[in-house]
């Protein structure tokens, strides 16, 4: 679209205002040849004395783009004419009109097509487009907007498919050919151990042996025989299930499964990554599923099923292609199955839910490490990562090494646990991502670095070390260790506030009746217990408000019993803040406490109800009862009188919560509940609120007079 040139054409101009008082807008068109090319030009004008000659916004519709001029600014803008804007409609010249968004209705009244020619003109340039019903002038400009879009959006997706398509063909032409044979023979020994069966079933002293490496099934004797002649016969060691012997027929060493067992077959499976060198210095790593199978043949022979054969059979398949090259992002193809086509094919995205492709830790082929040389990975480290920690996802490595680089000194310095923290879980471990050395990198003093790597790394005591220096402490080698064995992290501050290291560790030994480094699993969880509630126990009460420098309150002789009591104590606080705080935000329902007794108090021989007298009320009904009455949302309900929390009550013990009422505004029982949400004598007490509610409907207090006279009622029976 050509603007500079729309912009010097001449306006339309508006023939003349429109006498209707509702009309605020009134458009006008024109049909303009611009470079060979069709224009829809509309023009918005104020209906409005002196606002005939320049319109409010030009709008150009061609078949294949459009876009609005607004003269005022100077300004092109590629808005639809017409759109939702939250929940009212909106018209693309009342943008900066500074008035409320109309509804339909009134746009169609205010803004209006000048002529039935200029109608005319809109309708014939969109008559490509489908609009039911009787459409408004500016519902052909934005159907033709639209249109317009959504080609370009299908163009868009298209080019993007073909360009995926092509680097989904370069990477596959680009990857080396998968040595099946060579990949199969190494995952036999590594992952299978060369595993063979030898399906045996005994008849006497003889045994009947089918060996899944040779395929040969023959007749062995186990048990020596007592004739002259079978002092010539074969004899082999006597089966035993899962029991290990050799193959008479060709000597395999294999595991002696019973014929009786194996009605189908046996399965195996693991996982191998294979790394290759990719282009001139990238790396494509292929995650491949191997499988291995075991199965024996049976026929029907004289006296029942016997053994013909036995195979066994070694198969892989590639589930996963990551391609790393220098400078670009990580790509992922898949190997996935058309059920429709029956064919297999590569695409270079996942599945979805859950059924995702996922790549798992898995043994690395060991010539991954020499097709790694010369690449821009050669120095990951990876190989010495996989020594240390066993079955690794090289993948994710990888992506972490390429983040952040120093994983090659971590790995190399022997840090095991701080690089699988890395590898498993990110980054987030590093204080310092741009440091190259590692005291600086994992923020802990410089001379610890020794003792971490004495401890492979041992995120525990990593994250000592770095309470330590955030503390500006300085402990001996004994006392982190110590430290580590409690487990507390960085909750140690709380009691380095009011002592000294040592001195807590002391306490800690003392309470829990344990010593440290006895390597006893129960000795370290009860060390574990007592640190926690001893910083528990602590920052209560500091929270309290105690003087914490009072040595009776930082070194209870019974600490169990000390913080039992300032858990009560600590509930006690946290439930007054909460009554102070609901009857400030709920104040309503105090106010209204009076007037609702009134209306709903009642009582009879041995029940009695009534509502709740404040927010602080409900609070503690729910508190005592163990059930949710008294969160925000009931409260809010009660206060603004949407529903009324009763209080159901024993008449001899009248402050003892028994059951709690949501009655609504139409006098309905919502729900009634009683202890941790259970209903107590519940076909007696339902029968009491019904008649209840009855009582309500029919008049409730207004019956007293009743009473008076010895006419009352009685609904409880």
């Amino acid at each position: 679209m050509k603007k500079r040139t729309i912009e010097k054409i001449p306006y339309l101009g508006l023939p003349k205002l429109i006498k209707r008082k509702q009309v605020r807008y009134a458009a006008v068109t024109a049909v303009e040849e611009i470079g060979q090319e069709k224009h829809l030009i509309t023009e918005v004008y104020r209906n409005k004395a002196g606002c005939r000659k320049v319109p409010v916004a030009r709008i150009v519709v061609t078949a294949k783009d459009f876009g609005t001029y607004f003269p005022d600014s100077g300004t092109w803008s590629r808005t639809m004419i017409y759109t939702q804007r939250s929940t009212y409609p909106g018209l693309a010249w009342r943008k900066d009109d500074g008035q409320r968004q109309l509804s339909e209705e009134e746009a169609v009244r205010q803004d209006i097509i000048y002529s039935m020619e200029d109608m005319g003109r809109i309708q014939e340039f969109t008559q490509d487009v489908t609009i039911w019903g009787d459409p408004s002038w500016w519902e052909y400009i934005k159907k033709k907007q639209e249109r317009i879009i959504n080609r370009e959006y299908q163009e868009r997706t298209r080019r993007k498919y073909a360009r995926r398509r092509q680097a989904l063909e370069d990477r596959k032409e680009n990857t080396p050919e998968l040595p099946e044979k060579h990949m199969l023979r190494y995952a036999d020994t590594a992952l299978f151990h060369e595993e063979h069966h030898l399906y045996y079933k005994k008849h006497g002293g003889w045994a009947s042996v089918a060996c899944s490496e040779c395929g040969g099934v023959t007749d062995a004797r186990w048990k020596p025989g007592q004739s002259y002649e079978s002092q010539f016969e074969r004899i082999i060691e006597e089966p035993r299930m899962n029991y290990y012997g050799t193959c008479p027929m060709c000597g395999a060493n294999g595991k002696y499964i019973p014929q009786g067992r194996e009605k189908g077959y046996r399965r195996a499976e693991s996982w191998l990554f294979l790394g290759q060198k990719y282009k001139k210095d990238g790396m494509v790593f292929r995650y491949i599923n191997i499988g291995k199978e075991w199965q024996v043949g049976m026929l029907g022979g004289e006296n029942g099923e016997e053994m013909y054969n036995a195979r066994e059979e070694l198969s892989g398949i590639e589930i996963a292609r990551v391609y790393f090259e220098p400078g670009k992002k990580i790509q992922k193809d898949y190997h996935k199955h058309d059920p429709c086509r029956g064919e297999d094919y590569w695409d270079d995205c996942n599945l979805f839910g859950m059924a995702n492709i996922s790549i798992r830790e898995a043994r690395i082929m060991p010539e991954t490490f020499k097709n790694m040389e010369g690449t821009f990975l050669q120095y990951s480290a990876l190989q010495e990562y996989q020594e240390a920690a066993g079955d690794v996802n090289p993948v994710v490595y990888l992506e972490r090494y390429i983040q952040m680089p120093q994983l090659e000194a971590l790995v190399k310095m022997g840090l095991t646990g701080v690089t699988d923290e890395i590898v498993k879980y990110g980054c987030g471990i590093a204080e310092d991502r741009s440091a190259k050395r590692a005291d600086v990198l994992l923020g802990i003093r410089k001379e610890r670095v020794k003792l971490l790597i004495q401890h492979r790394g041992d995120i525990g005591i990593l994250n000592v070390m770095k309470a330590e220096k955030r503390a500006g402490e300085k402990w001996t080698d004994r006392q982190i260790e110590q430290i580590r064995e409690l487990r507390i992290g960085y909750a140690i501050n709380t009691a380095l506030k009011y002592m000294g290291i040592q001195k807590y560790l002391n306490r800690v030994s003392k309470y829990a009746g344990c010593e440290y480094g006895t390597g006893c699993a129960v000795a370290e969880s009860r060390l574990n217990q007592t640190a926690l509630a001893y910083i528990d126990y602590l920052e209560m009460r500091e929270g309290l408000g105690y003087d914490m420098h009072n040595t009776v309150y930082l070194f209870p002789k019974d600490l169990a019993g000390a913080h039992r009591k300032m858990v009560m104590e600590h509930n006690k606080s946290e439930a007054d803040r909460r009554i102070r705080e609901v009857n400030g935000q709920y104040p309503l329902i105090r106010k209204h406490y009076r007037s609702l007794r009134k209306k709903f108090y009642f009582e009879d021989e041995e029940f009695m109800i009534r509502p709740a007298r404040d927010a602080g009320e409900i609070v503690m009904e729910g508190r005592v009862l163990h059930h949710c009455v008294g969160s925000n949302s009931y409260l809010e309900r009660h206060n603004a009188g949407k529903s009324i929390i009763l209080f159901l009550r024993d008449k001899k013990d009248p402050e003892i919560p028994y059951i709690t009422v949501e009655i609504t505004e139409a006098l309905d029982i919502r729900q009634w509940y009683g202890e941790r949400d259970g209903k107590p004598d519940e076909k007696r007490m339902q029968k009491w609120l019904d008649n209840y509610v009855t009582w309500l409907k029919c008049g409730g207090a207004s019956m007293e007079a009743q009473e008076e006279t010895g006419q009352r009622i009685l609904i409880y029976a």
